[in-house]
């Protein structure tokens, strides 16, 4: 390897979502870390929708704040519009999303990154990974300087052969305007890993001042809205609303007259794209029986006249895109300022990576994000920041953060990823956690904030503001089961809820257990020790779901023990005698860490399972020493 340019602890690749946590959990762990990235001016970019949070994402973005990353601080300080969804069903299902000023957010992110010790920028392409022995070295750059690392965290998004399409046109860019990364792609295809090709695509922006938005229905954020951060006191920023617009059958006739230049159905797009997120064509073609879809009409920011039309993404030619938008109420004479497009990019199977996001061929590499298959800022978060994390614990000697799937939606993410791979971009659902009401919106910072602050992420500022809330709510539990409410005291407001007034004395965690009452009926009346709002709402949660909570919990506690036996990493499977082929392939492919991990293996059955657990025992007798007998 040529003399290096610089030296660092952590490289990171790529100034996105997953790249930002990634270079700020490791700068703020204490490590000399360097970002590398293709623009400067790009870092944080919003690419597709100006928007943070949604159904199981928001949880995503809770739990990255409760272990001290950066997204949910960020959005706060970017917000334009706050809804907490899901609010008429039950808590586990509750969950965030913001509208951002798009501009807002990266500069604020960028500030994050400005400021923190240890952590250098640099404008560069990566086009080599510096690899001795099955080791990172460093990496080399397309300018052909060098620098070493003893690790390096790739995080390149869209980019990796980034391929655009509008119409039946292509060109490479990794993101509208910008190059994509062509030499990483070849070098990781040449280190030995198995690589796919997927896709995703984002709708045109529109001239705001050419909508007509009195035809359209206002959706406006909750007042007052509920920052994303633990650590957020109020959003300042001024609020906007949303608007909603719907296609109509002369939108979907001018689609489907249109789809011979499509490239999506003409054949010229071979990725896999999102099943949960279809193009505006794909969503004519394979639900023709609905008259109508939602378009939401998003702010891109305070200062911008552009709107994001959400719910129709495309990659139609730009004469079909206007005809399209035209078509709809609303935006009869609207102008697109910049047109949709559909984006083919390369991707790494996840199978090939350790819970921790290292590569199981390539030490001290690691990867996180959409190179990982999935699809979703959030996703990509969350990734980057469990990926720095690793990496510096790696460094200095530590064992690894590892969430388990009761433990975290990130957890979830990960084993789902590593264990499970994907075909396609993967998204979050709260289905794919199987333990919800343990992994809850409202309970992040309960869950994880301790695991946040023990690798140094969490400011003493937010960790004492947390033990101080969690001492309250601890006190605040034990009065409420400690403390009766008299038949005179509460009857009339009991019957007044319409449930059933008492006899004799009950506690207040009784009478809170009762769907009708609320924490704030009880509070009326029983005064608390000033909790705030938010710890009123864990408070209640904890005390009406916890016969839930509790059994969730012991399914937890059975499974346990297989969750936790390793498999050691040069086990040889093919010793254990009575496993199928498609078994076999399966578990050499994978090579899960745990025997818990190997259950969750797709056509891995329970009694291979079984089969494995008994060879495991046995060998770790032999090694004791013991009879096998």
């Amino acid at each position: 390897m040529p003399l290096p340019t610089g030296s660092y602890d952590v490289i990171v690749i790529g100034g996105g979502h997953a790249g930002c946590e990634a270079a700020l959990a490791c700068g703020r762990m204490g490590l000399r870390t360097c970002l590398f990235t293709m623009n400067v001016d790009t870092i944080a970019q919003l690419s597709c929708n100006p928007a943070i949070g949604g159904l199981a994402k928001g949880h995503l973005v809770r739990e990255i704040d409760a272990l001290g990353g950066q997204m949910a601080k960020t959005t706060d300080a970017s917000g334009i519009q706050f809804r907490v969804l899901n609010r008429s069903k039950g808590p586990a299902v509750w969950s965030m999303r913001a509208q951002a000023d798009r501009s807002l957010y990266k500069f604020s992110m960028k500030e994050a990154l400005d400021g923190t010790p240890n952590l250098y920028i640099k404008q560069a392409a990566i086009e080599e990974l510096l690899v001795d022995n099955n080791k990172i070295m460093g990496v080399l750059t397309a300018s052909g300087e060098t620098y070493e690392g003893r690790a390096v965290i790739v995080t390149t998004g869209t980019f990796l052969n980034g391929l655009i399409h509008i119409g039946l046109t292509n060109y490479p860019s990794g993101r509208a305007g910008e190059f994509p990364s062509v030499g990483l792609s070849g070098c990781l295809l040449r280190l030995g890993f198995k690589m796919g090709r997927l896709k995703t695509g984002t709708p045109p922006r529109i001239d705001a001042r050419t909508i007509d938005f009195s035809k359209t229905t206002p959706q406006w954020g909750d007042d007052p809205p509920e920052p994303f951060s633990f650590s957020t006191p109020q959003i300042k920023n001024p609020q906007m609303p949303c608007f909603i617009a719907y296609t109509n059958e002369t939108t979907h006739d001018i689609i489907r007259s249109s789809l011979a230049r499509s490239p999506l159905y003409s054949g010229v797009i071979k990725g896999v794209g999102a099943r949960y997120c279809p193009s505006i064509e794909d969503k004519v073609v394979r639900f023709s029986d609905k008259p109508r879809h939602q378009v939401f009409l998003e702010p891109e920011g305070l200062h911008t006249k552009e709107y994001y039309a959400n719910g129709i993404p495309t990659s139609l030619p730009v004469d079909v895109q206007i005809r399209m938008v035209r078509s709809i109420e609303g935006l009869d004479e609207a102008e697109i300022v910049r047109p949709g497009y559909a984006i083919e990019y390369d991707c790494v199977y996840p199978t090939q990576l350790r819970h921790t996001l290292e590569t199981k061929a390539i030490d001290g590499l690691y990867l996180a994000g959409q190179i990982n298959g999935t699809s979703g800022y959030e996703e990509a978060a969350a990734q980057g920041l469990m990926a720095g994390i690793n990496a510096a614990l790696k460094i200095t000697g530590q064992p690894p953060l590892i969430l388990q799937r009761h433990e975290a939606y990130i957890g979830v993410l990960i084993d789902d990823l590593v264990t499970l791979g994907t075909k396609e971009p993967y998204r979050m659902f709260t289905s794919r956690a199987e333990y919800r009401l343990l992994l809850r919106n409202d309970n992040a910072e309960m869950r994880l904030r301790d695991a946040g602050a023990r690798v140094g992420l969490v400011s003493e500022e937010d960790y004492g503001r947390f033990t101080s809330k969690r001492a309250l709510i601890e006190r605040e539990l034990i009065r409420l089961k400690q403390q009766y409410a008299r038949p005179d005291e509460i009857n009339e407001t009991l019957i007044a809820l319409n449930t059933t007034p008492i006899e004799e004395k009950a506690t207040l965690e009784q009478l809170l257990k009762r769907p009708q009452v609320t924490y704030a009926y009880l509070e009326k009346l029983y005064p608390s020790h000033s909790l705030p709002l938010d710890a009123m709402q864990y408070v209640e949660t904890e005390i009406k779901y916890e016969g839930y909570v509790k059994q969730q919990e012991r399914l937890v506690a059975r499974i346990h023990k297989l969750e936790f036996k390793q498999i050691p990493p040069d086990f040889d499977y093919r010793a254990i005698s009575g496993l199928s082929r498609e078994v076999l392939g399966k578990l050499e492919e994978v090579r899960p860490e745990t025997v818990g991990q190997a259950g969750r293996i797709p056509g891995v059955t329970p009694a291979a399972v079984s089969l494995l657990t008994v060879v495991i025992e046995k060998n770790k007798r032999k090694q004791a020493g013991e009879s096998d007998s």
